[in-house]
């Protein structure tokens, strides 16, 4: 049409993430067993004083079994890798 302007398209946009937050198989099982000791947690708590011993078996999942698998996972090769120069 005349007398229009066409508008300019914006600059490519070079996405940086030299950390790779969250981009790893590592991070997602890290995350998911983290979840599942929250859940068994949580469900300890809704049952009552009966099930104390899923709550500490929740727990040990949540801080141990979650960041552990995670650090091993990385190890593996499973990790987020760094680029070159960072």
């Amino acid at each position: 049409m005349a007398g229009t302007k066409e508008h300019p398209k914006p600059p490519e946009q070079d996405f940086h993430d030299p950390y790779g937050h969250g981009h790893s198989v590592a991070a997602w099982v890290s995350v998911t067993v983290v979840m599942f000791g929250a859940l068994l947690m949580t469900i300890a708590v809704a049952v009552g004083w009966d099930m104390l011993w899923l709550f500490v078996v929740g727990t040990v999942v949540a801080v141990v079994v979650g960041p552990v698998s995670g650090k091993v996972l990385g190890a593996m090769g499973f990790g987020a890798q760094r680029q070159p120069g960072h």
